[in-house]
């Protein structure tokens, strides 16, 4: 067996016809890296970043009782060595787990002080649990068996759009939604009915005109008119009509009620005559500002804003009121000259926010909020102070509401923004910008999103998976201290004695005994056991259930490719909804899965890789790995085939931008393995790469 001088590893042949650009990367990376970066063992307490364990602490800490007298606070954390070693914990059927240790603080301050002073500080190592180790394989042993996490594919927190595809009405009118979801906390639903009334819902629950949220959030009916639509502006004449600033742009498409003149008086536009782009262009050419309009084109508009009257000072005729016959005498006998009216038509500019603030009957701000009080707590008093702090607890507050940055990350790119960081609570422009993008869609423009893009759907690790576990058991410990804390000065205890670390095992014992993701790990050959730790499944706590998935979510996305596998998934009821990540896919940053592309520079394929996302995949253009090429590395054909917004495309090799690693990345380790896999019906690979896993090896392995 011939092995490499430098690196003492087996010398491969390879019979392909392309010589390998990037070897393929070590298969357990994903899982290791994850729970390393959970655990930060090797990391200095003091420049530990913000992620995993730290994390979770940092959410929870500092504590503080009641009356803020007390507080407990998190200075670090340690990892002590672990008992036993693997081998051991196998023969003796216990947890390969090593003792978590937090160093806390007790501040008490002083009560007799009159500015508050620190009376005494108290600082010790409390023990905080067991917390299981990764075996170098990245499996855990758990009471002497060895288990592996199986990673979750899980809707993206962020703003999603969609509709209904005409299912809800008989009529078969789509009615377009919106759903904001965080990565805890409320989910926040917009909707349209069938009347174009919009809705808004907290947690599924009773929906309520949309404007309520608007008006809770500080807007008055003034502000919601300007943040949704555009105004025309009129001045009244003493008796009747009266004359209109004039935007010929909005003209377009109509029929002229009456006839245009220019300044000459002669007509641009006769009567009944519907406005084309050459009376526009006439218009403009003539340079007229505004145009004389009768009365009765006036009634019937909406007013985009309170009316003063202009002695007095009281208001005439609030916003969103329509123009009558008796407001407009009314307007003339207070002395109104200017009045501005909302700019809707029939094609695309509906008047939805304007007809949803005509339902919605409560007055000011809190009103607004008493209404969402009644909504999520019904039948209790609603006072003052708890309608604010229930209010902003739902969307505004870090302890109940956090968005993630990657859920940040996809609002901000949603709605254009240049910049994708920022607060991890919901701002009053979101909720605004994601109304106005739904009322956008409503009114024709913009497009709405695919759930099972892989840019929508994101992978947790074993690292996240873990720690949203950790942090739960912490929030039962935070309950427990708080009530405490308050004794804690009379009765001179000290940290040890506040904190009990039975919540946060059982729950960590319970996440890696019990869960759904947590599983006896497959051990007939070794190729079952990497094909288990490179698992991507749907189904999970959070996750979906195998009776409400339906077709679309099983089936195989474009974005799939050479970061999911096309082939390798269970039969049965299972079928799509467990995946095994491709061979060269990684996560990035976010958690989104990403494969590597070859840079194409002028036509010329280059040997430097980046690594794409399925977002940031649609904008280029790239071509497969078997496109033939000549030794300088440029393409020989005219066309080549390529793969453009997940379409598959013939395109001349200048407008090629990137090209695939390796005729290998689309499929998993599994299905790699089987020799000419291009020849084989897709059900028949299916089997085999499933089979391959169920080989139990005969002899003692040896290496080719």
């Amino acid at each position: 067996m011939p092995y490499s001088f430098t690196e003492k590893k087996r010398i491969r042949k390879s019979f392909a016809k392309r010589p390998a650009v990037q070897s393929v990367p070590f298969l357990l990376a994903t899982q290791l890296e994850s729970y390393m970066q959970f655990l930060q063992a090797d990391t200095p307490p003091s420049q530990r970043k913000n992620e995993g364990l730290q994390a979770a602490f940092n959410s929870i800490f500092p504590i503080s009782s009641h009356n803020g007298m007390a507080r407990l606070e998190f200075a670090g954390y340690s990892l002590g060595d672990p008992p036993f070693d693997v081998k051991e914990c196998q023969q003796r059927g216990l947890t390969y787990a090593s003792p978590l240790r937090a160093k806390v603080r007790l501040v008490i301050m002083d009560r007799e002080a009159s500015k508050p002073t620190i009376k005494e500080v108290k600082e010790q190592e409390v023990y905080m649990g067991e917390i299981p180790l990764m075996t170098s394989t990245g499996s855990f042993v758990i009471n002497g068996t060895e288990r592996v996490i199986v990673s979750q594919l899980h809707r993206s927190p962020g703003v999603f759009f969609e509709h209904d595809r005409g299912k809800t009405h008989s009529s078969g009118k789509l009615l377009f939604s919106a759903r904001v979801i965080p990565y805890r906390g409320s989910w926040l639903d917009f909707e349209f009915d069938p009347k174009d009334i919009l809705y808004f819902r907290v947690d599924r629950r009773r929906k309520m005109p949309a404007t309520i949220l608007l008006k809770a959030i500080g807007l008055t009916p003034e502000q919601i008119l300007a943040h949704f639509f555009t105004f025309d502006s009129f001045t009244l004449a003493p008796n009747t009509g009266g004359y209109m600033e004039l935007v010929p742009e909005r003209l377009r498409g109509e029929i002229a009620r009456f006839d245009i003149l220019d300044k000459t008086g002669k007509v641009v536009v006769q009567k009944d005559k519907r406005i084309n782009a050459r009376h526009i262009r006439d218009l403009e050419a003539a340079g007229m500002k505004r145009i004389e309009v009768p009365e009765d084109y006036m009634l019937g508009r909406v007013l985009a804003a309170n009316v003063v009257d202009p002695d007095t000072g009281e208001i005439v005729a609030h916003a969103n009121e329509e123009l009558t016959e008796d407001l407009m005498k009314k307007l003339r006998a207070a002395n109104v000259r200017e009045i501005r009216t909302i700019y809707t038509n029939d094609l695309d500019q509906g008047p939805y926010i304007s007809n949803t603030l005509r339902i919605d009957e409560t007055g000011d701000q809190l009103a607004a909020r008493i209404a969402i009080y009644r909504m999520m707590r019904p039948g209790e008093p609603p006072t003052e102070d708890a309608v604010e702090t229930l209010f902003r607890r739902l969307f505004f507050d870090e302890e109940t509401y956090d968005l993630s940055r990657v859920g940040r990350m996809k609002v901000n790119s949603r709605f254009g923004r240049p910049d994708i960081t920022g607060p991890m609570v919901l701002t009053n422009e979101d909720i605004i910008d994601t109304m106005k993008v739904l009322v956008e869609l409503r009114n024709g423009r913009g497009e709405i999103d695919d759930i099972d893009h892989l840019g929508n759907r994101r992978v947790r690790c074993v690292g996240e998976l873990a720690e949203n576990q950790f942090r739960a058991g912490l929030v039962r410990v935070e309950r427990a201290v708080r009530e405490r804390l308050g004794q804690a000065e009379t009765e001179n205890l000290m940290p040890h004695d506040l904190i009990n670390s039975k919540p946060i095992s059982a729950s960590i014992r319970e996440f890696f005994g019990s869960s759904q993701l947590s599983q006896f790990m497959d051990q007939t050959n070794p190729l079952s056991e990497i094909t288990h730790k490179r698992r991507v499944s749907a189904l999970g706590p959070g996750g979906l259930t195998r009776e409400r998935a339906g077709f679309e979510v099983r089936d195989v996305h474009p974005t799939h490719y050479g970061r999911v596998c096309p082939i390798e998934t269970p039969e049965g009821p299972n079928i799509g909804l467990i995946n095994s990540m491709s061979l060269y896919a990684r996560l990035n940053e976010y958690g989104f899965l990403e494969t590597p592309y070859r840079r194409v520079v002028d036509s010329h394929v280059t040997n430097e890789i980046s690594y794409l996302s399925a977002i940031e995949e649609g904008k280029y253009v790239i071509a497969q790995a078997n496109a033939p090429l000549d030794k300088t590395g440029k393409f020989v054909d005219e066309l080549v085939s390529c793969r453009l917004n997940g379409e598959f495309v013939l395109m001349s090799p200048e407008r090629v931008q990137y090209m695939d690693v390796a005729p290998s990345q689309i499929v998993s380790v599994a299905a790699s393995l089987i020799p000419f896999l291009e020849h084989d019906d897709a059900n028949r690979a299916l089997m085999g790469s499933n089979m391959q896993r169920q080989a139990v090896p005969l002899l003692v392995a040896e290496p080719p």
